[in-house]
């Protein structure tokens, strides 16, 4: 990182103080919080239609979003897509399939992250889909990169379209305490430039962060997984998360562990409404 992220942080430290204070501290419920969340990038860009902060940074900058929809004409996640297909297309070694393990349908992706009250955790996508190739005698695939990333572009790909819909059960003390901790992962100042995630995109998107473009947290999970020409291949929402971490000056946790997992959560219940829109392309 430069030296210029300690500018900016310097310059929003109050202001995104007050605006994690004023979404999220004191809030009586994860409806209040939504709410509040939402109405705040609203007002924040009242030009920007509610639907289109699925796209990210270039639902905000015209030029960003002109580049963007050049590379989506011949987008680089095409190839996992068709990939994907053929995964969940061919039976495991018993025989059965990826299908078997989700009633028969493949457009699955607006029910997860999901909290799973059995087991008293939050379930993702990239775990439940692990866990079907395990309970079938097959070997669980990276969650970072790899080919579970095209297992992933398949399933959100045949999902798009539908509207998030995360339910946080008002009922069960310990969803509702997963969804505090990933609130509290979001809003928590960490590593040696002691930045939170609400640092860059709750009170900074839209701004220059060296040459990027800070993107809104409204809309953060509806298009994984992704193409970053940063990469070069296809990663995961919590690849991304450990990069964050990573980019602060912290250490980061494992992909699907109970941290990302409950961050997931939380942030995926800000975006209830929007609409999937992955697999995508991103810088």
């Amino acid at each position: 990182m430069s030296i210029r992220i300690h500018k900016v942080a310097g310059s929003i430290t109050a202001f995104a103080l007050l605006v994690s204070t004023t979404i999220c501290l004191g809030a009586p419920s994860p409806d209040t919080d939504l709410a509040k969340f939402q109405r705040y990038f609203s007002e924040r860009f009242p030009a920007v239609p509610f639907d289109d902060f699925a796209n990210g940074s270039y639902a905000l900058d015209p030029v960003l979003r002109e580049n963007w929809e050049a590379i989506e004409e011949f987008p680089p996640y095409e190839t996992a897509i068709e990939e994907g297909r053929e995964m969940w297309e061919t039976p495991f070694r018993n025989g059965k399939s990826y299908a078997d393990c989700f009633g028969g349908e493949h457009a699955i992706a607006n029910r997860y992250p999901h909290w799973d009250a059995d087991r008293r955790m939050v379930v993702t996508l990239p775990m439940a889909l692990n866990e079907c190739r395990t309970a079938n005698g097959e070997e669980p695939l990276p969650y970072k990169k790899g080919k579970l990333m095209s297992v992933l572009a398949f399933v959100t790909f045949e999902s798009r379209g539908q509207k998030t819909a995360v339910d946080v059960p008002a009922e069960d003390d310990d969803a509702l305490a997963a969804y505090e901790k990933g609130k509290a992962f979001f809003y928590t100042r960490r590593g040696q430039l002691n930045l939170s995630c609400a640092h860059c995109h709750v009170a900074y998107p839209g701004q220059l962060l060296r040459s990027e473009t800070l993107s809104p947290a409204l809309g953060h999970t509806t298009h994984w997984p992704v193409y970053r020409s940063k990469w070069g291949e296809m990663g995961s929402l919590h690849r991304r998360f450990a990069g964050c971490n990573e980019q602060v000056r912290a250490k980061a946790f494992d992909a699907q562990g109970e941290e990302y997992r409950d961050l997931e959560y939380f942030l995926t219940y800000m975006n209830n409404g929007l609409p999937l829109n992955g697999p995508a392309s991103r810088k």
